[in-house]
């Protein structure tokens, strides 16, 4: 039986990868080569602007960028969604670190 490792969330300081990095690391190369990224963006129904800012992760993945992401490549909007909360929970736990360890866990019992 192979050994199971258990990863300790609390030791990993590396924040998600925005979902903006990982379409235009993973997803628009593939596009380029058939299309610009004005084609895209026209494709997406948004400016090159608002593309641009998406995929540079300066702005957040919005359920209707999701649902047109998802459409375009053919994933379906909940993998963007999705991507999006984790990175938000992510920075957002480690803004609120302090005030968090603050706050006691109350178990049903």
């Amino acid at each position: 039986m192979p050994t199971e490792y258990v990863v300790d969330h609390s030791k990993i300081t590396r924040p998600p990868t925005h979902p903006g990095i990982i379409f235009s690391d993973g997803i628009m190369p593939e596009l380029r080569k058939t299309r610009t990224i004005g084609e895209i963006a026209t494709l997406l129904g948004v400016s090159r602007q608002t593309l641009y800012r998406l995929m540079a992760g300066q702005g957040p993945i919005t359920p209707d960028m999701a649902v047109r992401l998802g459409k375009l490549v053919g994933n379906g909007p909940n993998l963007w969604i999705r991507l999006q909360g984790n990175y938000d929970i992510w920075k957002s736990a480690k803004r609120l670190e302090k005030e968090i360890k603050k706050i006691p866990t109350i178990a049903n019992g």
